[in-house]
C-alpha cells in the first residue's frame, strides 16, 4: 500500500508546488510536511489537518484521512480483517480461502469490512472484566504535542491496566513522556485519567488543545484582569515555566486518578 507520505510528495510534485508554498496553502507548517513526507512522523497528521492537505492538494474530500486510518490499523485488527476478507470471499466464490493471504486494506474499507472489524472489535471489549483500562499512547509532561488514539475502537489498546473500583468506561491510561511533572510523575510511568470526573483547581490533568495537542499538567482555574476564565497550566517541575490560556482555547480537560510507577532495580 502506497504510504502517505508517498501520497502526498507525488500529489504537490504533480502540481508543480513547493514545501512552502504547500505550507501557506494547507496551513500546515513546513518541518512537519517534510516530516510527513518523508516518513518520520511516529504517526500520521490529525484529520484536521489532514482534510486541510486533501484541499489544498485538490484531493478527494476523506481521501487522506481514510488512507491515514488504515496505516493507523493495529496488527491483532489486521488478523481478524483478514479472516473476515476470507470468509467473505468464500461465500462469495464458493472457494475455500486462506486465511492467511495478502490483506487489501484499500478494499477493506471501502467495502466496510474494516467498519465490521471495529464493530466487532468493540463488542469484544465488552466482554473484558470491569475495570480494565486501555493504554493508548504516551502523554507529554513538557511542551504539548499531538496526540493520537492510534485509531483503536473505543477501549480497544494493546495494552491494559487494571483498576478494579474504577467505574468511568471511558477511563485511559497513558505513558508519560518528559520531566515537566518531576517528582511526582517520572518519564515511563502509567497514568489513568476519567473523562467523567469534573476537573478541578490544582487536580493534575491530561489536557487536549483545540488543535488537537496534549499535555500533561497541573491546571488551575483563574481570571485575567479583565475578569475573563482562564486555565492556568502549571508544571510540578520549577525549571518549566506556567502556561495561561484564555478557556475556548482548551478542548478537554481529564483528571489523573492513578499511577502506576516502574520501581528502580537494585
Amino acid at each position: 500500500m502506497e504510504s502517505l507520505g508517498d501520497k502526498i510528495r507525488r500529489q504537490r510534485r504533480r502540481l508543480g508546488l513547493t514545501l512552502d508554498e504547500l505550507a501557506v496553502r494547507s496551513g500546515v507548517s513546513k518541518p512537519y510536511l517534510s516530516l510527513i513526507e518523508t516518513g518520520r512522523v511516529p504517526n500520521p497528521p490529525s484529520d484536521e489537518k489532514l482534510q486541510s492537505l486533501e484541499q489544498a492538494l485538490g484531493f478527494n474530500p476523506g481521501e487522506l484521512v481514510a488512507l491515514a486510518h488504515l496505516h493507523r490499523t493495529p496488527g491483532d485488527i489486521r488478523a481478524m480483517l483478514q479472516k473476515l476478507l476470507a470468509d467473505r470471499k468464500a461465500k462469495e466464490t464458493g472457494e475455500a480461502v486462506s486465511p492467511d493471504a495478502p490483506v487489501d486494506l484499500d478494499t477493506a474499507y471501502f467495502t466496510g469490512v474494516l467498519h465490521e472489524v471495529v464493530e466487532q472489535s468493540t463488542a469484544n471489549v465488552e466482554r473484558v472484566k470491569a475495570g480494565a483500562v486501555p493504554i493508548i499512547n504516551k502523554v507529554s509532561a513538557g511542551y504539548p504535542r499531538e496526540f493520537t488514539d492510534l485509531s483503536y475502537p473505543r477501549g480497544v489498546a494493546d495494552a491494559y491496566l487494571t483498576c478494579p473500583d474504577l467505574s468511568d468506561p471511558d477511563a485511559f491510561a497513558a505513558r508519560v513522556c518528559g520531566d515537566s511533572m518531576m517528582p511526582k510523575y517520572r518519564e515511563g510511568d502509567v497514568v489513568v485519567f476519567s473523562p467523567a470526573l469534573v476537573p478541578r483547581s490544582g487536580d493534575d490533568c491530561f489536557v487536549r488543545f483545540e488543535d488537537g495537542q496534549t499535555t500533561f499538567k497541573r491546571v488551575f482555574f483563574e481570571n485575567d484582569e479583565n475578569g475573563r476564565p482562564v486555565i492556568r497550566l502549571q508544571p510540578r517541575n520549577e525549571k518549566y515555566r506556567p502556561q495561561i490560556l484564555a478557556s475556548e482555547k482548551i478542548s478537554g480537560l481529564y483528571r489523573a486518578l492513578y499511577r502506576f510507577e516502574r520501581l528502580e532495580s537494585e
